[in-house]
Protein backbone atom coordinates (compact mmCIF):
# COMPACT_ATOMS: atom_id res chain seq x y z
CA UNK A 1 0.00 0.00 0.00
CA UNK A 2 2.65 2.52 0.76
CA UNK A 3 4.70 1.55 -2.42
CA UNK A 4 1.27 2.52 -4.28
CA UNK A 5 0.52 5.62 -2.80
CA UNK A 6 4.58 6.48 -3.65
CA UNK A 7 4.05 5.47 -7.04
CA UNK A 8 0.69 8.15 -7.32
CA UNK A 9 2.68 10.50 -5.73
CA UNK A 10 5.52 10.64 -7.73
CA UNK A 11 3.22 9.82 -11.31
CA UNK A 12 0.45 12.43 -11.00
CA UNK A 13 3.20 15.74 -11.10
CA UNK A 14 4.16 14.16 -14.77
CA UNK A 15 0.32 13.58 -15.64
CA UNK A 16 -0.75 17.18 -15.22
CA UNK A 17 2.48 18.86 -16.72
CA UNK A 18 1.71 16.57 -19.78
CA UNK A 19 -1.71 18.29 -20.22
CA UNK A 20 -1.19 21.52 -22.87
CA UNK A 21 -2.37 24.69 -22.27
CA UNK A 22 -2.14 27.65 -24.23
CA UNK A 23 0.10 30.64 -24.16
CA UNK A 24 -1.17 33.96 -23.76
CA UNK A 25 0.63 36.57 -26.13
CA UNK A 26 3.64 39.13 -25.33
CA UNK A 27 2.35 42.96 -25.45
CA UNK A 28 3.63 43.44 -28.80
CA UNK A 29 1.54 40.87 -30.12
CA UNK A 30 -1.72 41.96 -31.02
CA UNK A 31 -5.01 41.05 -32.87
CA UNK A 32 -4.60 37.34 -33.16
CA UNK A 33 -6.79 36.41 -35.74
CA UNK A 34 -8.02 32.78 -35.76
CA UNK A 35 -10.42 32.09 -38.67
CA UNK A 36 -11.83 28.82 -40.26
CA UNK A 37 -15.31 28.69 -42.43
CA UNK A 38 -16.57 31.77 -40.35
CA UNK A 39 -15.48 35.81 -41.34
CA UNK A 40 -15.34 36.65 -37.70
CA UNK A 41 -12.46 35.45 -35.00
CA UNK A 42 -13.51 32.34 -33.02
CA UNK A 43 -12.12 28.45 -32.02
CA UNK A 44 -11.69 27.16 -35.43
CA UNK A 45 -13.46 23.54 -35.44
CA UNK A 46 -12.97 22.38 -38.82
CA UNK A 47 -13.62 19.55 -41.23
CA UNK A 48 -10.65 17.32 -42.26
CA UNK A 49 -9.47 19.09 -45.52
CA UNK A 50 -10.35 22.43 -45.01
CA UNK A 51 -8.22 25.31 -44.83
CA UNK A 52 -7.76 27.96 -42.12
CA UNK A 53 -5.95 31.17 -41.41
CA UNK A 54 -3.75 32.61 -38.93
CA UNK A 55 -3.36 36.46 -38.44
CA UNK A 56 -1.67 38.40 -36.06
CA UNK A 57 -0.09 41.94 -35.76
CA UNK A 58 3.78 42.96 -34.38
CA UNK A 59 3.34 46.41 -33.41
CA UNK A 60 6.89 46.45 -33.04
CA UNK A 61 6.96 46.63 -37.02
CA UNK A 62 10.43 45.65 -37.41
CA UNK A 63 9.77 42.66 -39.75
CA UNK A 64 10.91 40.05 -37.69
CA UNK A 65 10.66 36.58 -38.66
CA UNK A 66 8.37 34.00 -37.17
CA UNK A 67 8.13 30.15 -37.01
CA UNK A 68 5.07 27.94 -36.73
CA UNK A 69 4.86 24.03 -35.58
CA UNK A 70 1.78 22.23 -34.95
CA UNK A 71 1.10 18.99 -32.74
CA UNK A 72 -1.89 16.60 -32.23
CA UNK A 73 -3.11 15.81 -28.99
CA UNK A 74 -5.75 13.75 -27.28
CA UNK A 75 -8.70 14.47 -25.89
CA UNK A 76 -7.25 15.63 -22.58
CA UNK A 77 -4.94 17.57 -24.39
CA UNK A 78 -1.86 14.99 -23.27
CA UNK A 79 0.31 14.31 -26.23
CA UNK A 80 -1.05 11.78 -29.02
CA UNK A 81 1.35 8.83 -30.04
CA UNK A 82 1.39 9.58 -33.44
CA UNK A 83 4.47 10.55 -34.58
CA UNK A 84 4.82 14.14 -36.76
CA UNK A 85 4.47 12.64 -40.10
CA UNK A 86 1.43 10.18 -39.44
CA UNK A 87 -0.11 13.08 -39.30
CA UNK A 88 1.43 16.08 -41.45
CA UNK A 89 1.52 15.90 -45.14
CA UNK A 90 4.65 17.97 -45.17
CA UNK A 91 6.90 19.79 -42.99
CA UNK A 92 6.02 22.38 -39.95
CA UNK A 93 8.45 24.05 -38.17
CA UNK A 94 8.40 26.73 -41.05
CA UNK A 95 8.85 30.14 -41.11
CA UNK A 96 5.62 32.39 -41.97
CA UNK A 97 6.78 33.68 -45.40
CA UNK A 98 3.99 36.22 -45.77
CA UNK A 99 3.73 39.31 -43.77
CA UNK A 100 3.00 43.11 -44.90
CA UNK A 101 3.71 46.53 -43.18
CA UNK A 102 0.65 48.92 -41.91
CA UNK A 103 0.24 51.82 -45.07
CA UNK A 104 -0.94 55.18 -43.59
CA UNK A 105 -1.54 54.48 -40.19
CA UNK A 106 -0.84 56.43 -37.26
CA UNK A 107 0.32 52.77 -35.19
CA UNK A 108 3.14 50.91 -37.46
CA UNK A 109 3.01 47.11 -37.19
CA UNK A 110 3.49 44.15 -39.32
CA UNK A 111 0.80 42.25 -40.36
CA UNK A 112 1.85 37.96 -40.65
CA UNK A 113 -0.58 35.78 -42.15
CA UNK A 114 -0.64 31.57 -42.39
CA UNK A 115 -2.80 29.58 -43.97
CA UNK A 116 -3.07 26.25 -43.51
CA UNK A 117 -2.35 23.99 -45.85
CA UNK A 118 0.50 25.61 -47.58
CA UNK A 119 3.24 24.97 -49.96
CA UNK A 120 5.32 23.68 -46.64
CA UNK A 121 2.25 22.19 -44.42
CA UNK A 122 0.26 20.60 -47.78
CA UNK A 123 -2.35 18.79 -45.49
CA UNK A 124 -3.12 17.77 -41.81
CA UNK A 125 -4.34 14.50 -42.51
CA UNK A 126 -6.02 13.11 -38.99
CA UNK A 127 -8.82 14.44 -37.04
CA UNK A 128 -8.54 15.26 -33.25
CA UNK A 129 -7.28 18.19 -31.41
CA UNK A 130 -4.37 20.52 -32.44
CA UNK A 131 -1.90 23.43 -31.13
CA UNK A 132 -0.10 25.39 -33.22
CA UNK A 133 2.77 27.38 -31.97
CA UNK A 134 4.17 30.33 -32.80
CA UNK A 135 8.11 31.07 -32.16
CA UNK A 136 10.84 34.08 -32.86
CA UNK A 137 14.29 33.91 -34.95
CA UNK A 138 15.41 32.45 -31.31
CA UNK A 139 13.31 29.96 -31.25
CA UNK A 140 10.93 31.83 -28.00
CA UNK A 141 7.67 30.54 -27.80
CA UNK A 142 5.55 33.59 -28.49
CA UNK A 143 1.75 32.13 -28.43
CA UNK A 144 0.36 29.29 -28.74
CA UNK A 145 -3.78 28.44 -30.33
CA UNK A 146 -5.90 25.42 -30.11
CA UNK A 147 -8.15 24.04 -32.66
CA UNK A 148 -10.18 21.28 -33.53
CA UNK A 149 -9.87 19.00 -37.00
CA UNK A 150 -13.14 16.77 -37.41
CA UNK A 151 -14.21 13.95 -39.22
CA UNK A 152 -18.08 13.64 -40.90
CA UNK A 153 -19.09 10.12 -39.28
CA UNK A 154 -21.50 10.47 -36.87
CA UNK A 155 -24.33 12.52 -36.22
CA UNK A 156 -24.91 15.07 -33.09
CA UNK A 157 -27.84 16.40 -32.24
CA UNK A 158 -27.85 18.49 -29.71
CA UNK A 159 -31.31 20.59 -27.94
CA UNK A 160 -31.03 23.91 -25.72
CA UNK A 161 -33.34 23.06 -22.60
CA UNK A 162 -33.96 24.87 -19.38
CA UNK A 163 -32.91 23.79 -16.17
CA UNK A 164 -35.17 21.47 -14.46
CA UNK A 165 -33.83 22.46 -11.29
CA UNK A 166 -36.15 25.13 -10.27
CA UNK A 167 -33.65 27.18 -8.42
CA UNK A 168 -32.07 27.65 -11.61
CA UNK A 169 -34.65 27.81 -14.24
CA UNK A 170 -34.18 31.32 -14.89
CA UNK A 171 -30.40 31.78 -14.92
CA UNK A 172 -29.21 28.44 -16.26
CA UNK A 173 -29.18 26.73 -20.17
CA UNK A 174 -28.91 22.80 -20.38
CA UNK A 175 -27.40 20.90 -23.19
CA UNK A 176 -28.63 18.00 -23.98
CA UNK A 177 -27.72 15.74 -27.08
CA UNK A 178 -27.26 12.69 -28.63
CA UNK A 179 -24.80 10.79 -30.96
CA UNK A 180 -25.86 8.06 -33.42
CA UNK A 181 -23.41 6.67 -36.38
CA UNK A 182 -23.42 4.09 -39.28
CA UNK A 183 -20.28 3.98 -40.21
CA UNK A 184 -18.76 3.03 -36.60
CA UNK A 185 -19.90 0.63 -34.04
CA UNK A 186 -18.98 2.46 -30.44
CA UNK A 187 -17.37 -0.46 -28.59
CA UNK A 188 -17.43 0.15 -24.93
CA UNK A 189 -18.59 4.06 -25.52
CA UNK A 190 -18.50 4.82 -21.58
CA UNK A 191 -14.62 4.26 -21.98
CA UNK A 192 -13.89 5.04 -25.48
CA UNK A 193 -16.51 7.65 -26.19
CA UNK A 194 -15.48 11.45 -24.68
CA UNK A 195 -17.69 14.57 -25.30
CA UNK A 196 -16.17 18.23 -24.89
CA UNK A 197 -19.60 20.72 -24.70
CA UNK A 198 -18.80 24.04 -25.45
CA UNK A 199 -20.59 27.68 -25.30
CA UNK A 200 -20.18 30.24 -27.42
CA UNK A 201 -16.70 28.50 -28.42
CA UNK A 202 -14.92 29.63 -25.14
CA UNK A 203 -12.81 26.25 -24.06
CA UNK A 204 -12.24 27.86 -20.27
CA UNK A 205 -15.60 27.05 -19.66
CA UNK A 206 -16.40 23.75 -21.59
CA UNK A 207 -17.71 20.43 -19.74
CA UNK A 208 -16.05 17.36 -20.56
CA UNK A 209 -16.80 14.51 -18.32
CA UNK A 210 -20.51 13.31 -19.32
CA UNK A 211 -20.69 9.77 -19.96
CA UNK A 212 -24.05 8.10 -22.13
CA UNK A 213 -26.99 7.30 -20.03
CA UNK A 214 -28.50 5.46 -22.41
CA UNK A 215 -27.89 3.40 -25.53
CA UNK A 216 -30.50 2.62 -28.02
CA UNK A 217 -28.65 0.00 -30.79
CA UNK A 218 -25.89 2.17 -31.78
CA UNK A 219 -27.27 5.39 -30.50
CA UNK A 220 -25.88 7.24 -27.29
CA UNK A 221 -28.17 9.73 -25.29
CA UNK A 222 -27.26 12.37 -22.92
CA UNK A 223 -29.95 13.71 -20.64
CA UNK A 224 -28.44 15.57 -18.02
CA UNK A 225 -29.87 18.65 -16.16
CA UNK A 226 -26.79 20.24 -13.49
CA UNK A 227 -23.95 18.23 -14.97
CA UNK A 228 -24.97 19.78 -18.68
CA UNK A 229 -25.85 23.31 -17.74
CA UNK A 230 -23.94 26.60 -18.37
CA UNK A 231 -24.67 29.98 -16.52
CA UNK A 232 -26.96 31.67 -19.40
CA UNK A 233 -25.56 34.81 -18.84
CA UNK A 234 -26.63 38.07 -20.57
CA UNK A 235 -25.61 39.87 -24.06
CA UNK A 236 -22.01 40.92 -24.62
CA UNK A 237 -21.93 44.59 -24.60
CA UNK A 238 -20.24 45.19 -28.27
CA UNK A 239 -18.60 48.92 -29.80
CA UNK A 240 -17.78 49.60 -33.41
CA UNK A 241 -14.86 52.33 -34.30
CA UNK A 242 -14.63 50.79 -37.93
CA UNK A 243 -14.95 54.44 -38.30
CA UNK A 244 -12.41 55.77 -36.20
CA UNK A 245 -12.68 59.45 -36.42
CA UNK A 246 -16.80 59.31 -35.98
CA UNK A 247 -18.33 58.27 -32.46
CA UNK A 248 -20.87 55.48 -32.95
CA UNK A 249 -23.89 54.67 -31.02
CA UNK A 250 -21.46 53.17 -28.16
CA UNK A 251 -18.65 55.47 -28.61
CA UNK A 252 -18.95 59.14 -26.29
CA UNK A 253 -15.86 60.64 -27.58
CA UNK A 254 -13.05 60.42 -29.68
CA UNK A 255 -10.45 62.11 -29.27
CA UNK A 256 -6.38 61.95 -30.82
CA UNK A 257 -2.97 62.19 -29.45
CA UNK A 258 -0.40 59.96 -30.64
CA UNK A 259 -2.74 57.60 -32.09
CA UNK A 260 -6.63 57.65 -32.05
CA UNK A 261 -8.64 57.37 -28.73
CA UNK A 262 -12.44 56.45 -28.20
CA UNK A 263 -14.31 56.57 -24.94
CA UNK A 264 -16.85 54.43 -24.70
CA UNK A 265 -20.41 55.14 -22.73
CA UNK A 266 -20.34 54.34 -18.94
CA UNK A 267 -21.75 51.26 -18.54
CA UNK A 268 -23.83 49.58 -15.08
CA UNK A 269 -24.35 46.37 -13.40
CA UNK A 270 -26.70 44.79 -15.14
CA UNK A 271 -27.33 41.76 -12.68
CA UNK A 272 -30.76 43.04 -11.27
CA UNK A 273 -32.49 44.68 -14.17
CA UNK A 274 -34.49 42.88 -16.05
CA UNK A 275 -32.93 41.15 -19.58
CA UNK A 276 -32.81 42.84 -22.68
CA UNK A 277 -32.52 41.33 -25.75
CA UNK A 278 -29.42 43.13 -28.21
CA UNK A 279 -27.84 41.39 -30.25
CA UNK A 280 -24.40 39.85 -30.37
CA UNK A 281 -21.73 37.64 -31.98
CA UNK A 282 -21.05 35.93 -28.32
CA UNK A 283 -18.02 37.40 -27.34
CA UNK A 284 -16.15 37.31 -30.75
CA UNK A 285 -14.88 40.13 -33.06
CA UNK A 286 -14.15 41.40 -36.70
CA UNK A 287 -11.31 43.50 -37.78
CA UNK A 288 -12.74 46.26 -40.52
CA UNK A 289 -11.68 49.84 -41.15
CA UNK A 290 -15.13 51.20 -43.69
CA UNK A 291 -12.41 54.06 -45.17
CA UNK A 292 -9.63 51.61 -45.89
CA UNK A 293 -9.08 49.68 -48.87
CA UNK A 294 -7.35 46.58 -47.12
CA UNK A 295 -8.42 46.24 -42.96
CA UNK A 296 -5.21 43.96 -42.13
CA UNK A 297 -3.25 46.77 -43.08
CA UNK A 298 -4.90 50.00 -42.98
CA UNK A 299 -7.09 49.67 -40.03
CA UNK A 300 -5.65 51.95 -37.18
CA UNK A 301 -4.83 50.82 -33.57
CA UNK A 302 -7.19 52.92 -31.45
CA UNK A 303 -6.87 53.18 -27.32
CA UNK A 304 -10.10 52.59 -26.13
CA UNK A 305 -11.31 53.93 -22.80
CA UNK A 306 -14.00 51.52 -20.69
CA UNK A 307 -15.62 52.82 -17.66
CA UNK A 308 -18.23 50.34 -15.40
CA UNK A 309 -20.42 51.69 -12.48
CA UNK A 310 -20.59 48.81 -10.17
CA UNK A 311 -20.97 49.55 -6.41
CA UNK A 312 -21.13 46.47 -4.52
CA UNK A 313 -17.68 45.73 -2.13
CA UNK A 314 -15.24 43.21 -3.92
CA UNK A 315 -13.93 40.57 -1.92
CA UNK A 316 -10.22 40.33 -1.09
CA UNK A 317 -8.24 39.97 -4.04
CA UNK A 318 -11.61 39.96 -6.70
CA UNK A 319 -10.95 42.31 -9.46
CA UNK A 320 -13.07 43.29 -12.45
CA UNK A 321 -11.74 42.41 -16.31
CA UNK A 322 -13.24 43.17 -19.19
CA UNK A 323 -13.90 39.49 -20.67
CA UNK A 324 -14.11 38.35 -24.63
CA UNK A 325 -12.54 36.48 -27.85
CA UNK A 326 -10.71 39.48 -28.69
CA UNK A 327 -7.83 38.54 -26.35
CA UNK A 328 -8.79 34.48 -26.41
CA UNK A 329 -10.37 35.29 -22.81
CA UNK A 330 -7.37 35.61 -20.98
CA UNK A 331 -7.53 37.80 -17.99
CA UNK A 332 -4.34 39.61 -17.14
CA UNK A 333 -3.27 43.29 -15.96
CA UNK A 334 -3.91 44.81 -19.03
CA UNK A 335 -7.54 43.79 -18.92
CA UNK A 336 -7.98 44.67 -15.35
CA UNK A 337 -10.38 47.92 -14.44
CA UNK A 338 -9.08 50.19 -11.55
CA UNK A 339 -11.06 52.18 -9.34
CA UNK A 340 -11.43 56.12 -9.89
CA UNK A 341 -12.32 58.09 -6.86
CA UNK A 342 -12.26 61.07 -9.23
CA UNK A 343 -15.34 59.66 -11.23
CA UNK A 344 -16.42 56.85 -8.81
CA UNK A 345 -16.19 53.93 -11.65
CA UNK A 346 -13.88 51.05 -12.79
CA UNK A 347 -11.88 52.49 -15.73
CA UNK A 348 -9.47 50.69 -18.20
CA UNK A 349 -7.76 51.99 -21.80
CA UNK A 350 -7.03 48.89 -23.84
CA UNK A 351 -5.47 48.76 -27.06
CA UNK A 352 -7.50 47.49 -29.97
CA UNK A 353 -7.02 47.07 -33.67
CA UNK A 354 -10.81 48.89 -35.31
CA UNK A 355 -13.18 47.11 -35.98
CA UNK A 356 -16.58 45.69 -34.24
CA UNK A 357 -15.86 43.89 -30.71
CA UNK A 358 -17.68 42.31 -28.16
CA UNK A 359 -16.79 42.30 -24.61
CA UNK A 360 -18.35 41.69 -20.95
CA UNK A 361 -17.36 42.89 -17.43
CA UNK A 362 -16.47 39.33 -15.06
CA UNK A 363 -15.35 39.17 -11.77
CA UNK A 364 -11.87 37.34 -11.20
CA UNK A 365 -11.18 35.59 -7.56
CA UNK A 366 -8.22 35.56 -6.19
CA UNK A 367 -7.48 31.55 -7.33
CA UNK A 368 -8.09 32.94 -10.82
CA UNK A 369 -11.72 31.34 -11.09
CA UNK A 370 -13.86 33.45 -13.65
CA UNK A 371 -17.90 34.49 -12.27
CA UNK A 372 -19.38 35.58 -15.25
CA UNK A 373 -22.51 36.35 -14.44
CA UNK A 374 -21.98 38.18 -11.24
CA UNK A 375 -21.91 41.79 -12.73
CA UNK A 376 -23.85 41.29 -15.69
CA UNK A 377 -27.02 38.76 -14.45
CA UNK A 378 -27.75 35.47 -15.58
CA UNK A 379 -30.69 34.67 -17.87
CA UNK A 380 -32.38 32.05 -19.46
CA UNK A 381 -33.24 34.11 -22.03
CA UNK A 382 -29.68 35.16 -23.48
CA UNK A 383 -28.86 33.89 -26.24
CA UNK A 384 -25.60 31.35 -26.65
CA UNK A 385 -24.26 29.12 -29.19
CA UNK A 386 -23.39 25.79 -28.29
CA UNK A 387 -21.22 23.13 -30.06
CA UNK A 388 -20.95 19.56 -29.09
CA UNK A 389 -17.84 17.76 -30.21
CA UNK A 390 -17.51 14.25 -30.43
CA UNK A 391 -14.16 11.74 -30.03
CA UNK A 392 -13.57 7.99 -30.43
CA UNK A 393 -10.67 5.94 -29.91
CA UNK A 394 -11.19 2.91 -31.56
CA UNK A 395 -10.54 -0.15 -30.35
CA UNK A 396 -6.23 -0.42 -30.52
CA UNK A 397 -6.21 3.26 -32.00
CA UNK A 398 -3.37 4.96 -30.94
CA UNK A 399 -5.75 8.51 -30.33
CA UNK A 400 -8.64 10.23 -30.28
CA UNK A 401 -10.47 10.95 -33.68
CA UNK A 402 -13.17 13.66 -33.61
CA UNK A 403 -16.14 12.15 -35.55
CA UNK A 404 -18.73 13.99 -35.33
CA UNK A 405 -19.85 18.11 -34.57
CA UNK A 406 -23.41 19.40 -33.65
CA UNK A 407 -24.60 22.42 -32.62
CA UNK A 408 -27.40 25.00 -31.94
CA UNK A 409 -28.52 27.86 -30.77
CA UNK A 410 -30.44 29.27 -27.13
CA UNK A 411 -32.87 30.94 -29.10
CA UNK A 412 -34.16 27.63 -29.67
CA UNK A 413 -34.11 26.61 -25.69
CA UNK A 414 -37.63 24.86 -24.67
CA UNK A 415 -38.77 23.53 -21.39
CA UNK A 416 -38.17 20.16 -20.87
Amino acid sequence: MNYFFSFLVFFLPFYLLSQVTETPAPTHIKTITFQGNTPQAQLPILKLGERFQLSFDDINGDERDYYYKIEHFNFDWTPSNLSKGEYIDGFDDMRIDFYENSFNTLQMYSHYVLNIPNRDTRALTKSGNYLISIFDDRNNLLFSRKFMIYEDLANVGVEIKRSRDLNYIHSKQVVHFSINSTNTTFINPNQNVKTLVLQNSNLKTAITNLKPQYTLGNELIYRYDQEASFWGGNEYYNFDNSDVRGATVNIRRVAMEDTFINYLYTNISRKDRPYTFNPDINGNFLVRNIRGQKSSVDAEYVWVHFALQYYEDLNNGEEIHIYGNFNNYNTNQSTRLNYDTSTDTYRLKYLFKQGFYNYKYVIKEQDGTIQEGIISGNFDETENDYTVVVYYRDLGGRYDKIIGVGSNNSENITNN
